[in-house]
């Protein structure tokens, strides 16, 4: 969070707040505005612009500064939202579908550029923000084929006399509050549906990754009403107010359970729908008939993807005694697999960790589940190369309440432990706040359906993990989340459901 003010400038030299004031990087601070009298003298009283730098997780050099909104500013974009609700709301769907494509294609175009600056600003493996971006030209041009069938009024049988439907019409001006791990597929997955339901939209994208957001913007320019989309670059403070706005119709958050739930005591200062993306403890079981090569081969990397900085990442894995050893052995020969280094080499399939306190916190878990009796078998360490690299990890023989068994990691470790049978997998899966996905990795349908019924979380796989599918709501249980994206309940959720209801015949 960062709070500024006036600062006063006496006989030319600007008298600077202190870091704390400021804030630790990476914020800066520039230019004056305004002239004022103090205590008999005159001084100029300034307001310092303040900017948020972007520094590469790789090497720390500034990839991106872009000034800061203040409440002002942020009280100017939500009216000129308003503005461009007031027109879009009543284009039809299948114009503002053709805009939208006009918007993806800009994406398409561009996607070199968008992968290069996703890699700048987090870390992300070029080879992995390409793909990035080619998901989310895929889940757009889903949402793009369903979005005129999604939307259209229900009409209910017919009656005597009466005509009843149920219409689906757009909430206003929705706020997006997006998440730096996957920050294309995150925004995507409210910013097209919210824009085919009708919605304007305001990106507030994470400090780590700003340019995703202004990106968005680039792309809608032209498409639709001035201020159709716009980004917000401020401040947690800053984007509280913007929570409280009652010209705020909705408010999509994509983060920790902790900035989660401020989000949602913030907006529970009035009558406004939340919708909840929240973390994660992925629980995968490998069953005593699983293909093991595919299942480790699968899990690792699940684990491991972007870092495994991921909400759905696979965080815990429980294997049948019977097939245990097997499963660690091999996936140490997985993990040892890793290319770790700069994250514009092609050849690079792990790059640095995003925020500078990860890998500390990764180290104390590991130590945490050591003194509790699991083995390390690789990693559990920063690298000693680069303080911001955390080379993939092994723990076996983990217990159950062990930090890396109940906290969420968001990172690359995989904690193994043995089970005898499946209902002690499934007890073990279901002993955790989060419930966003579970895994199941066997032959058997039956056995992953019986399990299925009774895990608890948003979504349960058999044989794949760490994936979306558009055509699903994207949902999860527990501290895990509220409402959905994705599918057509994403565009139900951003809508309001309207009655109608009129009697034809006196």
């Amino acid at each position: 969070m960062l709070e500024h003010g006036p600062i006063v400038l006496e006989a030319g030299r600007p008298i600077r707040p202190t870091p704390s004031a400021l804030g630790a990087r990476p914020w800066a601070h520039g230019a004056p505005l305004a002239d004022a009298p103090s205590r008999g003298r005159t001084v100029r009283r300034i307001t310092w612009v303040v900017n948020l730098e972007v520094e590469s997780p790789y090497d720390g050099r500034v990839v991106a500064s872009l000034p800061l909104d203040d409440e002002a500013q942020v009280s100017e974009k939500i009216a000129k939202a308003r503005e461009a609700f007031a027109v879009w709301r009543d284009v039809p769907v299948g114009e503002r579908k053709a805009a939208v494509e006009r918007a993806v294609a800009w994406f398409r175009t561009h996607a070199e550029e968008v992968a290069r600056d996703v890699t700048a600003q987090m870390g992300k493996p070029i080879v992995q923000s390409r793909r990035e971006v080619e998901t989310m030209l895929e889940r757009a041009e889903h949402m793009l084929a369903i979005c005129e069938s999604s939307l259209a009024p229900d009409v209910l049988p017919e009656a005597p006399g009466l005509v009843r439907r149920i219409e689906h019409r757009p909430l206003g001006v929705v706020l997006d509050v997006a998440a730096w791990n996957y920050p294309l597929l995150i925004a995507v997955n409210v910013v097209v549906p919210a824009v085919l339901a009708g919605n304007a939209v305001l990106v507030k994208h994470s400090a780590k990754t700003p340019l995703c957001g202004r990106h968005f913007v680039r792309a809608f320019e032209g498409v639709g009403p001035d201020g159709l989309v716009q980004d917000l670059v401020a401040t947690h403070a800053v984007t509280a107010t913007a929570v409280r706005d009652r010209r705020i119709d909705y408010v999509a958050f994509t983060g920790s359970v902790r900035g989660g739930l401020e989000v949602y005591a913030t907006a529970a200062t009035r009558c406004v729908d939340v919708g909840l993306e929240l973390g994660g403890k992925d629980p995968a079981y490998v069953a005593p008939d699983a293909d093991l090569d595919f299942a480790v081969e699968s899990v690792v990397d699940g684990a491991c993807y972007n870092a495994g900085q991921s909400c759905c990442a696979v965080e815990r894995v429980y294997v049948h005694r019977r097939i245990y050893d097997a499963f660690v052995e091999k996936a140490r020969a997985v993990l040892e697999r890793y290319v770790l280094g700069d994250p514009n080499d092609e050849a690079t399939t792990m790059g640095p960790l995003a925020s500078a306190t990860a890998p500390a916190f990764l180290a104390n878990q590991c130590k945490d589940a050591l003194d509790r009796g699991a083995r390390l078998l690789l990693g559990g360490r920063p690298s000693d190369a680069h303080p911001r690299f955390f080379p993939p990890t092994l723990l076996a023989d983990v217990p159950q309440d062990a930090r890396v068994m109940q906290e969420e990691s968001f990172g690359p470790i995989l904690p193994v432990a043995p089970v005898d049978d499946d209902d002690e997998a499934l007890a073990r899966m279901n002993d955790s706040r989060y419930g966003l996905t579970a895994s199941v990795w066997t032959r058997d349908p039956e056995r992953a359906e019986t399990m299925a019924r009774r895990l608890e979380a948003g979504t349960i796989y058999m044989n794949r993990c760490d994936v979306l599918d558009p055509a699903l709501p994207w949902t999860g249980a527990k501290d895990s989340g509220i409402g959905s994206t994705l599918s057509r309940y994403g565009f139900l959720h951003l809508t309001r459901r309207t009655s109608i209801n009129f009697r034809t015949q006196p």
